[in-house]
């Protein structure tokens, strides 16, 4: 799904949003953003949303009775598809489960909202996609090549969005997100969250080889910003959405040490295998198509993330977050 379309931009759809995957991170920010635009939200989920004037659809894609629950409002004008297996590792050692998970429910869940008139569709997607590529900046032109099941997953996805597109005139889009942080990731053990709950425990962490991997953060306010924008202007095709602006592992650091004023050690340990060098983004399709513009310096936006954690987490509870 390496080409796009942009459709000129409609008012603004108050219909229902089904949001799969709504009582996770970036899906609870999603949730109340389309809430307050005037949009009724449904969330399916493994768990009900805590907001109990929110409808929620408790239970796992693949049943069926499930999907079909999810997408049964008559006033449904579109899907956000955030439900998925994410990691990496977890994909290479089940295969099978990540593509049942991945793929097919994504196909089932395209072809219930055709099914339905549903004609929105965005699926977040990943720059796993592409593969390793070393330094190089990638922006959507870059031809696929996933070397793990998680990112050939997401390719399929990308492809099946293509494909109804294509075929049935739906509004389809896949947003390539880099690494998302901000409030409301307290529970996750991604490296942000990591780093604020050493800090809070006064311990250091742990750095991969000679952090200086290169990874594009772009907090949760900008990532729903540009979820909005693709949902408004019924986008079609694929769009990376990512601050544009790479750091270094140690210069993250150096960010985190900065906002919370602690020491932060570091000790360097031997690097994973098959660990990406960088992870730098050309974000120019999602500036000119979604009119999207990253706001959030990584600073401030760290600055948001410590003061969630300095709120939630007690130090000496064991770091889990939760």
């Amino acid at each position: 799904m390496t080409t796009s379309a942009s459709m000129p931009t409609p008012p603004a759809c108050t219909g229902r949003v089904v949001i799969t995957g709504g009582a996770g991170f970036l899906g609870r920010a999603l949730t109340t953003a389309f809430a307050a635009q005037g949009n009724p939200v449904t969330v399916v989920d493994r768990s009900a949303h805590p907001d109990p004037g929110i409808r929620s659809v408790v239970g796992e894609l693949t049943d069926p009775g499930v999907l079909a629950e999810a997408v049964a409002d008559e006033d449904t004008a579109g899907v956000v598809h955030l439900a998925a297996m994410t990691s990496v590792l977890g994909s290479v050692e089940h295969p099978v489960a990540t593509y049942q998970a991945n793929v097919a429910v994504t196909q089932d869940l395209l072809e219930a909202c055709r099914q339905a008139g549903i004609g929105r569709f965005i699926m977040a997607s990943t720059n796993a996609v592409i593969g390793d590529v070393g330094y190089a900046t990638v922006d959507e032109a870059a031809p696929l090549h996933p070397l793990t099941p998680y990112g050939a997953s997401k390719a399929a996805g990308e492809m099946l969005l293509s494909g109804y597109a294509g075929a049935y005139g739906m509004a389809t889009c896949a947003l390539r997100f880099t690494n998302i942080y901000g409030p409301g990731m307290a529970h996750k053990d991604s490296f942000v969250p990591r780093l604020m709950r050493a800090a809070l425990a006064g311990r250091g962490v742990q750095i991969y080889g000679d952090g200086l991997q290169r990874r594009d953060l772009v907090h949760v306010a900008d990532a729903v910003a540009a979820v909005l924008a693709a949902w408004d202007r019924r986008f079609t095709g694929t769009a990376i959405i990512g601050s544009g602006q790479s750091v270094t592992v140690l210069e993250l650091l150096d960010a985190v040490r900065t906002v919370t004023g602690c020491a932060l050690a570091a000790e360097h340990v031997a690097a994973k295998p098959g660990e990406m060098p960088a992870v730098i983004v050309d974000i120019s399709r999602a500036r000119e198509q979604l009119g999207y513009r990253p706001s959030v310096a990584l600073v401030d936006g760290l600055a948001t993330v410590w003061q969630d954690f300095a709120a939630l987490v007690t130090p000496g509870a064991g770091g889990s977050g939760r």
